[in-house]
């Protein structure tokens, strides 16, 4: 028995060792370890044998059993890991190759408008500027000339964090989640020395919620610091933000009178839209170009000399202008979308129909809108 099973062993090792794929390694555990195997005959045997040879047998043919039952797994795994090796380098895709019928997403409706506002005003000599939205109660409010009775400070309006922090600095005192983007201004103007030229787009929070507010929304604000800054530099900055915006040269502004506190003067600023084919068009003049009227875009005005004041700028040497608008609302005014809360509902089908391309990136010279 002992010389049979050495006989055995060497071939039935060489051939698990050399099988060329798994069919062929299984027909190898069939013939041996299967019911009618080579060694499961063996097994059978030491039920015949008597007490002195089965302890002489016995582990001669386990033996046997677990060396071909590891050299099966083995080069069962071994193959196995082969074929996955062989799969994966025909199906590599060359990544630098063009998609041929698909698509690399859908770009949402206001990180495109972001796009196209960074392009403007990067023509205009405008850099983006950015900040944290979790603000202090100095930079949100206080230094933007915003006193303490004023609406805008109320709990129903903005999003106070519990807690206050220890420190005499009135500026880490308390926190909100900023209710505009005019934080970053404040901050850009503690940092940088003037000429300053930029543009701070980014999410603002506030308590309210229909169709044309949410909780949370996109709002662009600009900024220009310098000396000799007049009214009539912000309506030509707006004017030729608008008309490349909304890529038509018959926009039409009109600056109204108003008050905001961290601007003096101040001024809503209202754009001309006429009406074709039962729409709202924005351009034109209002009465003269088909009826139409006016619709509010943006407020603006001079940056108040108490902000710049507190930012550590004397006011008699530097002037400038300031201006914020609604990113969701220019996209809503663009792209024809009527209910500003299916911008944050998440539905793919809503995206489909009013997303762009991520590929479609917005230029001057190819225009800035798909």
């Amino acid at each position: 028995m002992s010389n049979e099973l050495e006989q055995m062993r060497e071939p039935l090792l060489a051939a698990i060792a050399d099988a060329p794929a798994l069919d062929a390694l299984e027909t190898i555990r069939v013939d041996t370890l299967g019911k009618q195997g080579r060694i499961t005959q063996l097994l059978k045997t030491l039920g015949k044998m008597s007490p002195e040879e089965r302890q002489v047998e016995g582990p001669k043919i386990h033996g046997l059993r677990e060396a071909v039952t590891e050299a099966l797994g083995a080069r069962k795994s071994a193959l196995e890991q082969a074929a996955l090796d062989a799969r994966l380098a025909s199906e590599r895709l060359d990544m630098t190759l063009p998609v041929e019928g698909g698509s690399f997403g859908t770009v949402h409706p206001v990180s495109q408008v972001m796009d196209e506002l960074a392009e403007i005003f990067a023509d205009l000599g405008f850099a983006v500027a950015t900040g944290p939205e979790v603000e202090t109660d100095w930079h949100n409010f206080t230094a933007l000339n915003i006193p303490e009775t004023h609406p805008a400070r109320a709990m129903h309006d903005t999003f106070y964090l519990a807690g206050v922090e220890a420190g005499g600095d009135e500026r880490t005192v308390r926190r909100v989640l900023r209710t505009h983007t005019s934080p970053v201004q404040i901050r850009t103007m503690l940092d940088q020395k003037p000429p300053i030229r930029i543009i701070a787009p980014g999410r603002t929070y506030r308590s309210d919620s229909d169709a044309t507010h949410t909780p949370m929304f996109h709002q662009v604000e600009g900024l220009v610091i310098d000396k000799g800054i007049t009214l009539g530099h912000l309506k030509w900055t707006l004017e030729t933000f608008l008309k490349a915006f909304f890529e038509r040269d018959d926009i039409v502004l009109r600056l109204r009178p108003s008050y905001f506190p961290f601007t003096e003067p101040s001024a809503e600023v209202d754009v001309g839209y006429t009406i074709e084919k039962g729409k709202r068009v924005i351009g034109g003049h209002p009465g003269r170009d088909g009826g139409g009227g006016w619709m509010e875009v943006l407020g603006s005005g001079m940056v108040h000399p108490k902000v710049i004041e507190a930012c550590g700028l004397d006011p008699n040497e530097w002037q400038g202008f300031a201006f914020g608008c609604g990113i969701d609302r220019l996209a809503m005014l663009k792209y024809g979308m009527d209910d500003l809360r299916a911008f944050f509902d998440g539905d793919i089908r809503w995206l489909k129909h009013y997303g762009f391309a991520s590929l479609d990136v917005p230029t001057l010279s190819g225009g800035v809108g798909a």
